[in-house]
């Protein structure tokens, strides 16, 4: 044990917390695996231990102060590509039977036909008409 080099440590504390990194999909694992891969680096250059344990604090602290932040960015945003119902809403239909507020009608929406209501419950809209699809309830468009 005494003969291995101390960057072979670093290197094996690296994929030992690379291992759970894989397991549990912590990123903070990841961020320490790549410090501890700094410690080997720094140890291969011939650092002391001392300088070691610092350069993988450092690298580890800085990696989790900046990547984790981001990364919850990106996790907190919406997807950029509407998929589904939520990629109708804001598109034009045509009327193909009256619409209203009440009774409702039919609309033409990606080549396909919806039943539709208005948004408005006083406002109706004829048939050829061009409406704006403003939400989707079930299998109803709403529209005005």
């Amino acid at each position: 044990m005494a003969d291995i080099d101390a960057w072979v440590w670093w290197l094996i504390g690296a994929a030992a917390l690379g291992i759970p990194l894989v397991i549990t999909a912590m990123p903070e694992l990841g961020m320490l695996a790549v410090g501890a891969v700094a410690g080997a680096i720094t140890a291969g250059m011939g650092g002391g231990v001392v300088l070691q344990v610092i350069v993988f604090a450092i690298v580890s602290c800085a990696l989790i102060a900046v990547v984790r932040p981001v990364a919850a960015r990106h996790r907190a945003q919406k997807p950029q590509l509407a998929t589904g119902i939520e990629a109708l809403k804001g598109k034009q239909a045509v009327v193909i039977e009256r619409v209203d507020g009440q009774a409702g009608g039919r609309i033409k929406l990606g080549g396909e036909i919806w039943s539709a209501r208005s948004l408005d419950a006083e406002a109706t809209f004829e048939p050829g008409r061009q409406v704006d699809v403003v939400e989707i309830e079930g299998a109803t468009a709403i529209v005005m």
